[in-house]
């Protein structure tokens, strides 16, 4: 089992940066894929990157190719989500979530994951 915590969020101008993080506990992590997902409002959670558990394998959505970039330091359980030009669109409730080791679907389907945070806001203005 894994816990997971957000942080990191804030409110941000368009074209800035934030970097995210996702701190785990229990002795698991890194036996878990783990994946970022957003929820805006109004609109379904949707994926947004995802990576394996030895960090070599990694999938965005087309939505932030080029501008995010997911990474993982297992020995710090530590799971981030640097964003960088940030678009008014980009704004939504971000979460981290780990993917059950037996799934073999798609990385975004949000069915695949039994573990997730309770997720931080990112708020983009013009």
């Amino acid at each position: 089992q894994v816990q997971l915590v957000e942080s990191g969020g804030g409110s941000v101008q368009a074209g800035g940066s934030l970097r995210l993080s996702c701190a785990a506990s229990g002795n698991s992590f890194n036996s878990y894929s783990m994946g970022w997902f957003r929820q805006a409002p109004g609109k379904e959670r949707e994926g947004v990157a995802h990576i394996n558990t030895k960090g070599g394998r990694v999938y965005y959505a087309d939505s932030v190719k080029g501008r995010f970039t997911i990474s993982r330091d297992n020995a710090k359980k530590t799971l981030y989500l640097q964003m960088n030009s940030l678009k008014l669109e980009d704004t939504a409730m971000y979460y981290c979530a780990a993917m059950s080791p037996w799934y073999g679907g798609y990385w975004y389907d949000l069915a695949g994951y039994n573990y997730w945070g309770q997720g931080t806001q990112v708020t983009v203005s013009s």
